[in-house]
């Protein structure tokens, strides 16, 4: 199996979704071929409610398999289902949400990571987003008493509709009722936070949304992002990701992120587009690589 080489030694910590087929373990080999730092998985089917449990020896390989390619689990991301939405206001559909939220954190403590990111949820239009905020917290605060070492991750979204999290005002009000404040953090997702409304596409724009993003919620609990140019332009509230520099965000904004020293040491993740017929390669390799060329090309001299 041919290896893309990887930037060693530097302050970002870049790489991709990668596939889990054939087992949660092959994650790990897909990350070391597209010369990935980070990676991000899912833990079983975004899209089915009801899945069989991961097999003790899978779950034992995939830890050896991070050991052996020095993934760290600061540095991994498992994302959550599509289907979970703890903001929902009809209490036995919330329920089913909580029952796939804590069997996929138990599945990411399991795996010897840490990193849950997931979608805040939806109102459903039957209640008002402050009440949607407060179940989602409710549900973080259960979820620590029965999961230890996770850190739930909220996922900024595009927002528009019924959506919450397309506001650092959402964000801030979970935040603010979860009781242990060390378990709980923000992705921002490149595409999600210019379809909300967020322009960050010049150095001035990017510095003023990140700004923004620390006195509203605070850098310490930005824990991850998802880059990922857009399909749509700003304030389109449509979740479209597109091909770094093919999109309406363009590549000076990801050469102001890969360079600004507030994202240092949080795993940065594609999840841009990729032909079927590519399984992810040709496409995460050069981008993967285009963003340490933006960064070394900053005159930046960590790396090895």
């Amino acid at each position: 199996m041919l290896f893309a080489p990887r930037v060693l030694g530097a302050a970002k910590w870049i790489g991709a979704h990668v596939s889990t087929a054939g087992g949660i373990d092959k994650a790990v080999l897909n990350a070391r071929v597209i010369g990935a730092n980070a990676f991000q998985i899912f833990v079983r089917s975004q899209r089915r409610w009801e899945c069989p449990p991961t097999p003790s020896d899978v779950q034992e390989r995939f830890i050896h398999e991070c050991q052996k390619h020095g993934y760290s689990s600061d540095h991994i991301l498992v994302h959550g289902s599509y289907l979970v939405n703890l903001a929902n206001p009809d209490s036995e559909k919330r329920a089913k949400s909580y029952t796939g939220f804590l069997d996929e954190i138990q599945r990411t403590h399991a795996l010897g990571l840490k990193l849950y990111n997931f979608h805040p949820g939806s109102t459903t239009g039957n209640c008002s987003v402050e009440e949607g905020c407060t179940s989602i917290a409710r549900s973080i605060n259960k979820v620590h008493n029965e999961v230890p070492e996770v850190v739930c991750v909220l996922e900024i979204m595009a927002g528009g509709g019924k959506a919450i999290g397309g506001d650092y005002a959402h964000l801030k009000n979970i935040i603010d009722q979860v009781k242990d404040k060390t378990r709980v953090g923000v992705c921002l997702d490149t595409c999600h936070m210019f379809a909300a409304g967020y322009d960050i596409r010049t150095p001035d724009a990017w510095n003023q949304a990140i700004k923004e993003f620390d006195t509203t919620i605070g850098l310490k609990y930005l824990r991850g992002m998802h880059l990922n140019d857009s399909k749509t332009g700003i304030g389109s509230h449509r979740d479209r990701h597109e091909n770094l520099g093919k999109g309406f965000i363009g590549l000076d904004a990801f050469k102001s992120i890969i360079r600004d020293p507030r994202t240092n040491g949080i795993p940065m993740v594609l999840e841009t587009p990729v032909p079927k017929d590519d399984d992810d390669k040709e496409v995460y390799t050069g981008e993967i690589a285009a963003l340490y060329k933006f960064y070394k090309d900053a005159g930046v001299n960590d790396f090895k």
